[in-house]
């Protein structure tokens, strides 16, 4: 049983880039806590439509509250009810007890591909005249945004047999709730809910909601069930018969779940959702969309990793069209926004992905010719607008290193950034974007080969320009802000790719292990790597307060989960793969984010953590390529 919390949050994602999430406890504490949050052009324009409800049980002996809310300026509502436990698999199931005597179930999943939301109440044990009320709380606002109370809001719903149409605001997808309830409209406002993890992020907190009316179910009759689907993607509830939809749904959805391995693979799914007619891949819930930096490096775990080679296909294809000099988009913005070509490391992930999708010994399944094509082109495109010289200074130097870096902008992926204030800009010749450009070398060379001297000339030129004698160590920028031979010998994690993170390493094996040990010592904590060495003046042990006091603090000491992939991977190979080694990494690296599993966001990874003990998980409770990873560490230590 998991911990029944405000700490402990669900996610049911609908594979659209929609999504409903909340607590084990039940109390929403984000803007992002919502019952029917919706994709409107998938996975983009979401929009909140449902943001949750108040539910009671009206019986003989009185009324019994079973929800809880939190509104400003602290006050928690009671609930006559307890929740007795509350399990995620397999989806978000809390079991209520009232009096002694009375025992209800209630139930939500989303129904992947389409942005529908069904909610079902059943009593365990018969019980005679006992009706379940429920009051829908709507907004109909963007995902990011707070709702006040106005005078536009329309609650009224338009009635369609067991349907009711709701048309919230003009330019919002319309509702649809079906049920086997008697429906009174009786409009309302309910004033002033607060969000505690926004309180906590220096944000707005505060929001209105609105109730359009009350949804009456007869639990002696049998369950209680409430679909609500976004009218823009109504692709489920075409039966007539609510009942055997609902089970049609259960069924598929208990089917298609179980039929997945694991529930980390389970997990991984809700990262797959899709764009057009093919798939990308979102970079965290709730707040993050598909980010081209995100999606290249998660996509090696989430996809093959896990066997989904299509899923892979699809992807890298379809990001293979929009290769411009060399670079590809960081993001795709929201709405009708021009994709943001802002990162020098996105499209050198791209390459080894895609590389690594040519060389699986399954690709001849899931490869036509043009797809093969399209991926070559695209790696050699890569390289060869890298090498001429693209946006923001990124260009092959003399040397044969990369450079990269203009002023204002942040191209790594420590990108924090406050109005014009970069945090850690790392112009120059950054570490791992050293190990990923010779890694998309050797890619480039292996189809052709006039980029093997490029090779050698890079390895060699790496070797004597980054390692640092004196501490044992590379340093994390060479060339800094395009000075020649000025050098940054902060103590951070990004050398890690050039000591065995990535297939093609960089390093001796005795200078590796050397950089592994000086890494695992000052920078490992049980959820991952340290973004800086608490040794640095510039340390930040805690991600905490507003905007500013978070985002200087982002890779400025805060742990990254994600990190255990290429420590792992490089930890292991300095120890040659044994099976005592693979049995040490397991206990001491994988165990504790295993663990994490049963926190914070429930069957998923953080996107970050404190760098103090005791690393309390912060950021995005579920991050797509934490989740990554963290699989390809499991594979790495089973293999």
């Amino acid at each position: 049983m998991l911990l029944i919390d405000t700490d402990s949050e669900w996610l049911e994602a609908d594979g659209l880039g929609g999504f409903a999430s909340g607590t084990s406890a039940g109390i929403a504490t984000r803007r992002y806590h919502a019952l029917l949050l919706v994709a409107e052009h998938p996975p983009c324009n979401r929009f909140v439509l449902v943001n949750g409800f108040s539910a009671w049980l009206e019986t003989t002996s009185g009324r019994v509250q079973l929800t809880r809310h939190h509104f400003a300026p602290g006050v928690t509502t009671e609930a006559g009810a307890m929740v007795a436990s509350f399990e995620l698999e397999p989806w978000p199931t809390w079991r209520y007890t009232a009096r002694g005597e009375l025992s209800l179930v209630q139930e939500i999943f989303a129904v992947r591909g389409s942005a529908s939301v069904i909610v079902s109440f059943r009593l365990e044990t018969a019980h005679p005249d006992v009706t379940l009320c429920v009051r829908p709380f709507l907004s109909g606002r963007d995902f990011h945004q707070l709702h006040h109370e106005n005078s536009a809001f329309q609650g009224q719903p338009e009635r369609d047999g067991d349907r009711l149409h709701f048309s919230v605001y003009p330019g919002v997808p319309r509702i649809t709730m079906r049920s086997n309830a008697d429906y009174a409209h009786a409009p309302d406002w309910y004033r002033q809910f607060r969000y505690e993890r926004e309180a906590e992020r220096g944000l707005d907190c505060e929001e209105d909601l609105a109730s359009p009316g009350v949804l009456s179910f007869d639990l002696s009759q049998g369950e209680a069930l409430w679909l609500l689907e976004s009218v823009s993607h109504e692709l489920t509830s075409d039966s007539e018969d609510l009942a055997a939809h609902v089970a049609e749904c259960r069924k598929r959805e208990r089917t298609r779940r179980a039929s997945i391995e694991t529930p980390l693979q389970r997990s991984a799914e809700s990262y797959l959702v899709r764009r057009g007619t093919g798939m990308t891949l979102i970079a965290g819930y709730p707040w993050f969309g598909d980010w081209g930096r995100d999606t290249f490096i998660a996509l090696r775990g989430l996809c093959l990793a896990t066997g989904r080679l299509t899923d892979a296909r699809e992807i890298l294809v379809e990001w293979s069209r929009v290769v411009s000099d060399g670079m590809l988009p960081n993001l795709f913005p929201d709405g009708n926004g021009a994709p943001e070509y802002n990162s020098v490391d996105a499209s050198l992930w791209y390459v080894l992905a895609a590389h690594e999708l040519l060389n699986h010994p399954q690709s001849k399944q899931v490869l036509a010719d043009s797809d093969r094509q399209a991926l070559r082109d695209a790696i050699l495109d890569i390289v060869r607008g890298y090498a001429r010289g693209t946006r923001f200074g990124i260009r092959r130097a003399d040397d044969g290193l990369l450079a990269a870096g203009a002023p204002g902008v942040q191209l790594t992926w420590m990108d924090a950034k406050i109005g014009d204030h970069v945090v850690t800009p790392r112009s120059g010749k950054p570490v791992e974007i050293q190990a990923l450009w010779l890694n998309a070398l050797s890619s480039a060379a292996h189809l052709d080969a006039q980029y093997w001297p490029w090779v050698d000339q890079a390895r060699l030129s790496f070797e004597r320009r980054f390692w640092n004698e004196a501490d044992g160590m590379l340093y994390d920028v060479v060339d800094v802000d395009h000075e020649p031979g000025r050098v940054d010998a902060s103590l951070r994690p990004n050398q890690i790719f050039a000591a065995g993170g990535l297939p093609v390493s960089l390093l001796s094996a005795e200078r590796a292990r050397r950089v592994i040990d000086v890494v695992e010592q000052k920078l490992w904590t049980p959820l991952g790597l340290r973004s800086l060495s608490a040794d640095d003046q510039a340390y930040r042990g805690r991600y905490q307060g507003g905007v500013w006091e978070r985002d200087t603090a982002y890779h400025q000491g805060t742990v990254w989960p994600w990190l255990v992939g290429p420590f792992v991977e490089a930890w292991l190979k300095a120890r040659g793969s044994t099976s005592e080694a693979k049995r040490e990494a397991r206990e001491r690296f994988a165990g504790p984010l295993l663990e994490h599993l049963e926190r914070a966001g429930l069957g998923h990874i953080s996107e970050i953590a404190d760098g103090d003990a005791p690393h309390a998980p912060r950021g995005c409770p579920f991050q797509a390529w934490s989740v990554s990873e963290l699989l390809r560490v499991v594979q790495l230590l089973s293999a």
